[in-house]
């Protein structure tokens, strides 16, 4: 009985199905007899559900029984619910007035839940029983009519109207049969004396006691009862009230008083003394005497375990009163104990379906797991309420009571919280409440949502020219913060075609690790500074790209050997000019103009005559080819002098200039000057301070933005070189354009 009882409990405990999308769902509910075969037809659910047949197979279709036993299939061609086995209503629900199944139905791809309550019918299939088959009562000759003697109730499992209806008892010249309702509706039989006895006359009384159900047809079950009549000790004890009942809180100690009989006995002496005692049945005779005890002079009924509201509600309690008399006369208390439910029960959290890891890019609303809550306590004490931390991107849906939905309640980082351990507490409503909590882990997965990011919004590199091919020019990296595929990243070069040849043909970039070197030797007269547009390319998909650009500026190399660009004398040609004979020591017989294609130092020019064993009547001014002092009116400080025109000395070494554009600059002007000076038509002048280089370089080239370097050119045909406008040479008026001025002879001497 103890195991039906718990049976029982657990069926009405059962969850309800999770409501998804549908904001008010409806049970499905089917009605079966008890004695239906294994394959017998419940009801077609797939048509009451509203699910197409077609899709069952392929939407993994699974029906759920707590307990785990299968009492039901689903025939997935035809969408119907059969029996799996007989079923048996009384193993399945005992006593309960109620019996059904609750069953889930789970259907994936989307995944759905519904509620499917089958009820079992009872049918008429056990008769009534009673716990003898022999009862024997006695009763003083001197009872007065009206007398009762309580007889033990029959049992039937059956319910409703299948189980017991009435009783009948054989026809009896002295008694009658009285039937009472007790506090639970159980129908207590009574025999009623209804005229005196005489035991001198029939000492004793055969009856027979029929008990009948309500079933079609009718079931029925006897037993043979003996009435033996005692003499003397006419008055029997008495209990008041005979039904009582006791509101007991559950829990209480071991040892607390429950209640105390009042029996009374009107006879004297040993005919009025009582002795109490349990009167056990067949259903739970020891689980009585473990929970209560007696004590068998005072008749106080106490506690001797505790009580438990979830095990039992109620107990109902059969006390006989007996007195001393000689026959012994005795009386029957019924007593009913009912719990009163306390909080002593914490709230139970089960997860049925958790799906993880759940995408970052998941929109608001994905359901993420189904959770049930239940509470063993009753009324308030098991109503149960789910929560969160509502700082997290998640939201608990209550579909219907004691179901949730954990969905998205916000946008998801994996790249801010790859996961989460969502707490999750229920509470009841009893008083003091008692809460659990469970923790679900719950991970992110990767999207490919972040945009890979160079270290560098553009990268400046150095590459000396004629360096081999092969040669690593610089390392770009980048990162990117998603995982796996989505931050794998590769480098190429894109080519923006502003070279005569494509990027491709000069360098190459490891598209691993970002490293650019060279695919050929570079050469710095054809290309100083390469633009390389650099690509990095995740492996997600869709894959993104950024780009960032390196500078790579070619450093030059003195490769190229200078060339002289005046005078215009044919490789391989004398060069030929007139002296007069009058000419004196320091005459300006020609200016030698040479360039180099090399920068900066490589390009910085010094000139000499070749050696020869015979004397030369002639010298070459070391750095401008024979030059003039500059002027004493020049612009700049000795120390910004950046041309040879800058040495005091002729043969003293200038500080050429160190930047490398300043140095191209300055070999352009000398090689315009040498060309302007060669065409005979120009006068160089272009204007004061313009050097004759207005009309091809601008006007920004004047005195005023570099030193005066005309005295490096030669005007053929004339002793002089080109002074400033000021007309000044040395500090001193030049004379016409008709030469030197003649040197004392002290001079020449020295």
């Amino acid at each position: 009985m103890a195991g039906r009882q718990s049976l029982r409990w657990q069926l009405l405990l059962l969850g309800a199905l999770l409501f998804l999308p549908d904001p008010a769902p409806a049970q499905t509910r089917y009605s079966v007899p008890e004695d239906r075969e294994p394959g017998s037809f419940v009801g077609n659910l797939a048509k009451d559900l509203g699910v197409d047949v077609r899709s069952l197979s392929a939407r993994s279709l699974r029906l759920v029984s707590e307990g785990g036993r299968q009492y039901f299939q689903v025939n997935l061609v035809d969408g119907a619910l059969l029996m799996n086995e007989k079923l048996d209503r009384e193993e399945l629900c005992g006593l309960s007035s109620t019996c059904s199944l609750q069953l889930q139905l789970v259907l994936e791809s989307p995944l759905q839940l519904h509620r499917v309550e089958v009820e079992i019918l009872d049918v008429n299939d056990n008769a009534p029983r009673f716990p003898k088959k022999e009862v024997s009562l006695e009763i003083t000759e001197v009872a007065n009519p009206g007398t009762r003697l309580p007889l033990e109730v029959a049992e039937d499992p059956d319910m409703g109207a299948n189980s017991i209806s009435t009783y009948e008892l054989s026809a009896s010249d002295h008694f009658a049969l009285s039937i009472h309702v007790r506090g639970d509706g159980v129908k207590m039989p009574e025999i009623v004396l209804e005229k005196a006895l005489d035991r001198e006359n029939v000492a004793a009384h055969h009856l027979t006691l029929t008990a009948l159900d309500g079933g079609n047809p009718v079931r029925s079950g006897t037993a043979r009862i003996t009435v033996h009549v005692l003499d003397a000790n006419d008055n029997p004890p008495v209990c008041d009230p005979p039904i009582s009942t006791v509101f007991l809180e559950e829990n209480v100690r071991a040892g607390t008083l429950v209640t105390q009989l009042n029996v009374t006995d009107l006879d004297e002496g040993p005919n009025g003394e009582v002795e109490y005692s349990f009167k056990t049945s067949n259903n739970a005779p020891d689980k009585l005497l473990r929970l209560f005890s007696l004590d068998p002079r005072t008749g106080e009924i106490r506690t001797k375990a505790l009580l438990d509201y979830e095990d039992s509600s109620a107990y109902e309690l059969a006390v006989r009163a007996r007195d001393k008399g000689s026959p012994a006369m005795e009386g029957h208390c019924s007593l009913r104990v009912e719990l009163v439910d306390v909080n002593d029960n914490s709230p139970d959290i089960v997860l049925t379906s958790l799906s993880s890891p759940v995408q970052e890019d998941a929109p608001p609303g994905t359901v993420i797991a189904l959770i049930g809550a239940k509470d063993s306590d009753s009324g308030e004490n098991g109503q149960v309420h789910l929560q969160i931390r509502n700082d997290l991107p998640f939201t608990l849906v209550s579909s219907f009571q004691g179901h949730y939905s954990l969905v998205t309640a916000g946008p998801l980082d994996r790249e801010k919280a790859a996961g989460y351990n969502i707490t999750i507490t229920a509470t009841d409503s009893g008083s003091p409440r008692r809460s659990t909590q469970k923790t679900i882990s719950l991970q992110i997965s990767d999207v490919n949502d972040n945009v890979p990011q160079f270290s560098s919004s553009s990268y400046t590199a150095h590459i000396q020219e004629n360096t081999l091919p092969g040669a690593s020019v610089l390392s770009v990296s980048a990162s990117d913060p998603d995982v796996g595929g989505n931050s794998k990243l590769s480098y190429s070069i894109v080519d923006s075609g502003a070279q005569a040849l494509p990027l491709s043909a000069y360098f190459h970039i490891d598209p691993q690790n970002g490293t650019i070197s060279t695919w050929r030797a570079l050469d710095y007269e054809q290309e100083k500074v390469f633009q390389v547009p650099v690509m990095v390319k995740d492996a997600g998909a869709p894959p993104l790209s950024s780009t960032t650009t390196v500078h790579v500026f070619v450093l030059d190399q003195n490769d190229n050997a200078p060339t002289i660009v005046y005078p215009p004398v044919p490789q391989g040609s004398p060069f030929q000019q007139t002296v007069p004979s009058t000419a004196q020591p320091g005459y300006l017989v020609t200016k030698i103009v040479a360039v180099d294609a090399d920068s900066g130092h490589n390009a910085w020019l010094s000139y000499r005559l070749q050696e020869s064993s015979e004397p030369c009547p002639f010298r070459v001014e070391r750095h401008s080819g024979e030059q003039a002092q500059p002027n004493t009116d020049w612009r700049f400080s000795q120390a910004q002098r950046p041309g040879t025109s800058g040495s005091q000395n002729g043969e003293e070494g200038g500080a050429w200039p160190n930047n490398q554009f300043d140095t191209e600059m300055l070999q352009a002007m000398i090689l315009a000057s040498a060309n302007e000076a060669a065409d005979g038509n120009s006068t160089l002048g272009g204007g004061a301070g313009t050097m004759g280089l207005s009309t091809r370089y601008g006007p920004q080239f004047t005195l005023q933005h570099v030193p005066d370097y005309r005295q490096n050119v030669y005007i053929p045909g004339s002793t002089a070189t080109l002074s400033n406008s000021s007309g000044k040479r040395d500090g001193k008026s030049s004379g016409s354009s008709g030469g030197n001025k003649k040197k004392s002879g002290k001079k020449e001497k020295k």
